[in-house]
C-alpha cells in the first residue's frame, strides 16, 4: 500500500473514539477548525506556531527546493508548480521555504511569481552562504558569508522574490573563515533598512548559537529532522527550547523515505542526491525500510499515509516545531497539510514512540563532503 492508495482508499478520514491530536502534546498557539472543500478533498486551515518571539507561521510549510528539479533530474511545470504554491496558501499554509543556491535562483523566482498576488499575508525564508557568483549564478568552491557579499546577495534575493523584505534569512551554512559576530552584524544592518525581518541559522555549531544569540535573538534553527535523522533531539532542540528560539525541520519525510515510496528494489537516478547516501545502500535499505513498515501498520489504524504519520509525529515534539515538506506533486502537498488532523490517544502516542526506539537506522545521512558543512563553529572574531 503505498501513499496515494492510501490517500484514495481512506480517504484520509480519521476514526476512533477518545482520540486527540499528536498535537495535543505541543500546544499550538490557535486553531481554526477542520473543513472539507466541495470537491471533497480533505484539507486543513493550519494551526498556528511562534518561531522565536514575534513571528507567527502556519504549523506546516511548503518547502519549494525541487520546483525547478527534482530528486530524480526530471524539470517539473512551472504553471503547476505556481498552482501548488498558491493552493497551498488556500489551504492555509502562511510558510514558504527556499534558498538562493536552490536552482541556483531560479527556485525564489519561481516562488515570487507564486505568492506575488498574497505576498503580505505569507512568511517567506530564504538562505544564504554558499559561495555562488551573483551575476552567472556559478556554484563556486566553498561558502561565502563575507558581510559585503551578505548585503549584495539579499540585493538580488529581494528582486527575484518580487519583495521589499525578507521574513525570515538564514546562513544556509556557517562560514569557517567568517565570525557569526560579523554575520550577525551585517544582518542587523539590513534590519535596520527593513529588508529583513528575521534571522536564523541552519546546520550550525551550538557555540555558534549561543554567539548569533546574544547579539541580536535568533528566531529559528533549521535543521535536518525527522524519524530518520533524530540528531537534533541530542542537543540542538534543548538549546532552542532554553534559549526560545523556534525550530524549522528540513526534509520531515526524509528525502521521500518516510512516505513509503521507496523499497527495497528501489534504484536512483544518475544525479539524485540519495543515491551517495549510505542510509539508502543496498545493505543499509532493506534494514531501515522497519521504519517504513512501523509508518505503514499505524497508517492502517489510523486511516492515514506514512507521511502524514511522521509529520504529525514532529507537530508533537514542540510546540514551535515546523516541519516544511517539499513537493512537486499537488496530491502529496494536499496529503501532507493533512496530517495536523492525524488524532492518537497518549496511549497511542506512548506505544508508537516504543516501536519506534526500537529501530536503529544504519548508515549516514549524508555523504562525507556534504556533512562537513554541518555542526561547525565559526571562527571567534580577533
Amino acid at each position: 500500500m503505498n501513499r496515494r492508495t492510501i490517500l484514495k482508499t481512506a480517504g484520509l478520514a480519521l476514526a476512533g473514539s477518545a482520540i486527540l491530536p499528536f498535537d495535543s502534546l505541543a500546544q499550538s498557539t490557535s486553531s481554526i477548525p477542520f473543513f472539507e472543500n466541495k470537491d471533497t478533498t480533505p484539507a486543513s486551515l493550519l494551526r498556528k506556531r511562534k518561531l522565536g518571539a514575534t513571528l507567527e507561521v502556519s504549523s506546516i510549510g511548503l518547502g519549494v527546493q525541487n520546483m525547478s528539479r527534482t530528486y530524480q533530474t526530471t524539470i517539473p511545470s512551472r504553471p503547476e508548480m505556481l498552482n501548488i504554491i498558491r493552493t497551498a496558501f488556500d489551504k492555509g499554509v502562511t510558510l514558504f521555504d527556499t534558498a538562493e543556491a536552490y536552482g541556483p535562483f531560479e527556485v525564489e523566482r519561481i516562488l515570487g511569481e507564486g505568492i506575488a498576488p498574497f505576498r503580505d499575508k505569507i512568511v517567506i525564508e530564504t538562505k544564504f552562504g554558499w559561495n555562488i557568483d551573483q551575476e552567472t549564478g556559478k556554484r563556486l568552491p566553498g561558502l561565502n558569508s563575507r558581510p559585503e557579499h551578505i548585503k549584495i546577495v539579499v540585493e538580488g534575493m529581494l528582486k527575484r522574490l518580487r519583495t521589499d523584505r525578507i521574513d525570515l534569512l538564514y546562513q544556509h551554512r556557517v562560514d569557517p573563515q567568517v565570525p557569526i559576530e560579523d554575520v550577525v552584524g551585517a544582518i542587523q544592518d539590513l534590519i535596520k533598512e527593513g529588508k529583513i525581518l528575521h534571522y536564523g541559522l541552519s546546520e550550525p555549531g551550538t557555540q555558534t548559537i549561543r554567539r548569533a544569540h546574544a547579539i541580536h535573538p535568533i528566531a529559528a534553527i533549521q535543521n535536518e529532522y525527522s524519524m530518520l535523522w533524530r540528531g537534533p533531539e541530542k542537543e540542538i532542540i534543548p538549546l532552542c527550547e532554553e534559549l526560545g528560539i523556534g525550530f524549522v525541520s528540513w526534509s520531515p519525510l526524509g528525502v521521500g523515505f518516510l512516505t513509503g515510496s521507496i523499497d527495497a528494489d528501489t534504484h536512483f537516478a544518475q544525479g539524485d542526491i540519495r543515491a551517495n547516501e549510505s542510509r539508502f545502500s543496498p545493505e543499509n535499505l532493506p534494514h531501515n525500510l522497519k521504519i517504513v513498515d512501523l509508518l505503514k501498520k499505524w497508517g492502517v489504524q489510523k486511516q492515514a499515509t506514512p507521511a502524514q504519520i511522521s509529520l504529525a509525529w514532529l507537530l508533537a515534539q514542540k510546540p514551535w516545531i515546523v516541519p516544511i515538506p517539499g513537493t512537486t506533486q499537488m496530491a502529496h502537498m494536499l496529503e501532507n497539510i493533512g496530517a495536523e488532523d492525524v488524532k492518537f490517544t497518549m496511549d497511542e502516542f506512548k506505544e508508537f514512540n516504543k516501536q519506534l526506539d526500537t529501530i536503529q537506522i544504519l548508515g549516514e545521512r549524508l555523504p562525507a563532503f556534504v556533512q562537513a558543512f554541518s555542526d561547525v563553529e565559526a571562527p571567534l572574531k580577533k
